[in-house]
């Protein structure tokens, strides 16, 4: 029988020690998102950061997506490794997170690679659609309540054989509670089962951080 390992907060840390070298100005945003409390739950595991540098690495994308910025934990880790010509759009409605971001991607001297724009994003997405943007991978961690409008929105900013990556589709592991049936285990469910039946799309869900779902637009 094929068993899976449980990622404990040692395990992860072990995977991260034998991985990828943190940049300075990363470790100074997990110091910091450290100081938050419980909105530090809002960013992206180490993992998935050092998994997402090499994706973007293996896939050569220069044009990236992102809808859910936080302190920019996420941005910033893959504007490390985008080629020269790379440049990452972000949506985030905080503008006091937004902000921390900015001063962040400032001192990593990304603030000419990275972008946010501050509004709600499904405004934003619908803006890119009329200015005809198109992005390699789009990388969606922003409210669940709109995951579905944003994935749908997404796909038509998607170059062909694009990849869209979804954060938090296992939701602490509660997807496969039977006695989690609160409003955002629910929508997640929904989500997940939209996503397995969507045809426009090859898909798989990896166990990172909170789960990735990877889409690759067909």
């Amino acid at each position: 029988m094929i068993k899976n390992l449980e990622i404990n907060e040692r395990l992860e840390k072990y995977i991260s020690d034998h991985s990828y070298d943190l940049h300075p100005i990363q470790k100074e945003i997990l110091i910091h998102n450290n100081s938050l409390g419980l909105s530090k739950r809002m960013q992206i595991s180490v993992t998935q950061a050092y998994f997402f540098q090499l994706f973007i690495k293996l896939n050569k994308i220069e044009n990236i997506l992102e809808i859910g910025t936080f302190t920019g934990y996420s941005a910033l880790s893959m504007g490390l490794v985008m080629p020269k010509n790379g440049n990452i759009t972000c949506l985030d409605i905080n503008k006091k997170t937004s902000e921390s971001a900015k001063s962040f991607f400032k001192k990593a001297n990304l603030d000419k690679k990275i972008k946010i724009i501050l509004a709600p994003a499904i405004e934003s997405l619908k803006k890119l659609k009329n200015d005809k943007k198109i992005f390699d991978m789009i990388f969606i961690d922003a409210d669940k309540e709109n995951y579905k409008n944003y994935y749908n929105l997404s796909l038509e900013l998607l170059k062909n054989n694009g990849f869209i990556l979804i954060d938090n589709v296992l939701w602490k592991g509660d997807v496969i509670d039977p006695n989690k049936n609160d409003k955002l285990t629910n929508i997640i469910r929904e989500f997940n089962s939209f996503i397995k039946k969507d045809d426009r799309v090859e898909k798989t869900i990896l166990p990172l951080g909170d789960g990735v779902t990877i889409c690759r637009k067909i």
